[in-house]
């Protein structure tokens, strides 16, 4: 993946914190740069690990897999995304809480970085490790950089980009898995 490829991929990534980000904008109320900051570092932090786990826990397997990797890439990437993009549709409000407290931010943190643990198994067939850390890093600043301008977007705009960020995020995702299979393929 390129520089490009690595950008995209984590904007993509990172709109299910942005839209966790807007609500919890839109709950807390009057908006201060400590809220920006403990919302971004939560996101923005998982964001950052859970690739490099996944890039741990794929490279235990990357030999016994590596004739078939771009079409596990290409499944989880596309579920990922398809999953985003059907949640934008969903008319079931999100219940986040007005609440920045260790335990709460904790869960949605874990919640929102779910998918970048899966994508972190595909760097694992794609990448070195250095490649993966820069990865995770860019993704993590991205994050964090996109969840602070979620709780302000909230705090200012309210409910109405969560769904379009969630539809954007999930087809960058089905797009990069799509070049990822055909790459794997030898198509392109």
């Amino acid at each position: 993946m390129d520089i490009f490829e690595i950008i995209a991929l984590a904007v993509g990534l990172s709109m299910d914190a942005f839209a966790v980000a807007v609500c919890k904008g839109l709950s807390v109320g009057q908006v201060k740069a400590k809220h920006i900051i403990i919302v971004g570092l939560y996101f923005g932090g998982f964001q950052a690990l859970m690739p490099m786990a996944g890039y741990l826990l794929g490279s235990l397997f990357a030999t016994y897999i590596a004739s078939f990797d771009h079409w596990i890439a290409f499944a989880l990437l596309s579920l990922i995304g398809a999953n985003m993009i059907r949640e934008s549709f969903s008319k079931e409000e999100d219940k986040t809480g007005n609440s920045l407290a260790f335990f709460g931010m904790m869960l949605l943190a874990v919640a929102t970085s779910i998918d970048a643990l899966a994508v972190g198994i595909t760097f694992s067939f794609e990448m070195d490790v250095w490649q993966a850390l820069l990865s995770s890093g860019i993704i993590g600043v991205i994050t964090f950089s996109l969840s602070a301008l979620g709780v302000k977007v909230g705090s200012v705009f309210g409910e109405k980009y969560k769904s379009k960020a969630e539809l954007v995020g999930g087809i960058i995702l089905i797009i990069i898995g799509i070049k990822v299979l055909l790459e794997g393929l030898g198509v392109i």
